[in-house]
């Protein structure tokens, strides 16, 4: 690690093949955790190179527990997170949005880190028990058309630097590599980042895969689209640049987006939103990233057809079935 540290602090940079092997020795142990925090710090204070992302993600995925999913065409709603804007959790309240509305989510989630409440805190205050069982991962698919990937049941890597990533609270590169490694190899992404640079470094990496994929970042800083300004969308496609005129919304606060400051307050705002009874705000912004999913899917399809698609899916009540048959098997819902 001292080798690796001196690189960092005369401002190298690291091959593909060099990244993969400081992963793939952070995730068997290799160094201890004053080293890891050392690493994590001083990585983070420059810029990641494409070439180091793809190489952390190949090592976290060759070291993933993989997922028998065979069968399901499936979509990750999913954020790096550390935007440090403290919303509630609009893509994990979307993910059953767009399973409501029929299609297959493989949601990959972690606890917060750089953010008050990840979508792991809520689902697990709200009684999911976090399993890495296919059956039971096969079973939410079928019956509630989502299952919740709990990332470090996956990654040993996520699991070896949780303590050290909860006791620095700052954005990691981890933050960078958490949509790009969901172990279920979904087809489908719509995955928010918390830059610009980033959201172009995805791009690159995505345009080398088979995946269709719509990449999301809000102009004002925010992981996801927040309605509270414009939003860069990056796709198969291309690049575009979406004004709230266009998507055909009124500007949001930020305080009507915040998440609380506890994981109870966090949850109490999933539940209330997820039955329907959010403010117009909150519904609008769960709307329409879960409408930009369902467009990832059937890009043929307008952005206001998906959106009426995620809107029935929540208003008829679809959306909060399928949050409780994901539960029902494991003895917990909620009314």
């Amino acid at each position: 690690m001292k080798k690796i540290l001196s690189h960092l602090f005369e401002h190298k940079t690291f091959s593909r093949d060099e990244a993969y092997a400081i992963l793939t020795n952070i995730a068997s142990g290799k160094y201890n955790v004053s080293q890891m925090a050392a690493f994590m710090t001083a990585y983070c204070m420059r810029s990641i190179r494409v070439e180091e992302l793809a190489g952390f993600r190949d090592a976290m995925l060759d070291l993933r527990r993989p997922v028998d999913v065979q069968g399901y065409e499936l979509i990750d709603l999913c954020g790096t997170g550390g935007d440090g804007k403290n919303t509630f959790n609009i893509s994990t309240l979307a993910s059953f949005v767009v399973a409501g509305a029929g299609y297959h989510v493989a949601k990959h989630g972690n606890y917060g880190v750089s953010s008050g409440c990840g979508s792991s805190n809520v689902m697990e205050y709200l009684g999911y028990q976090f399993t890495n069982d296919e059956g039971e991962i096969r079973r939410g698919l079928d019956e509630a058309n989502i299952c919740f990937l709990h990332a470090p049941l996956f990654h040993p890597a996520m699991k070896t630097v949780a303590p050290v990533r909860k006791e620095l609270g700052v954005k990691t590169f981890f933050n960078m590599l958490g949509p790009l490694v969901n172990p279920a190899l979904p087809t489908y992404q719509s995955v928010g980042v918390f830059s610009l640079e980033l959201a172009r470094l995805y791009a690159y990496l995505y345009q080398k895969t088979d995946k269709r994929y719509t990449i999301l970042y809000s102009m004002d800083g925010y992981d996801e689209i927040s309605l509270t300004g414009d939003v860069k969308i990056i796709n198969n496609k291309g690049e575009d640049y979406l004004t709230l005129d266009r998507l055909g919304f009124d500007a949001v606060s930020a305080t009507e987006i915040e998440g609380g400051n506890t994981v109870e307050e966090a949850a109490a705002i999933f539940l209330k939103i997820i039955k329907g009874d959010g403010s117009s705000a909150q519904q609008n912004v769960v709307l329409i990233n879960a409408a930009i999913a369902i467009q990832t899917i059937h890009q043929e399809k307008s952005l206001a057809d998906c959106y009426y698609e995620a809107e029935e899916s929540l208003l008829s009540g679809k959306a909060f079935s399928s949050f409780n048959a994901l539960l029902s098997k494991q003895k917990v819902s909620c009314s």
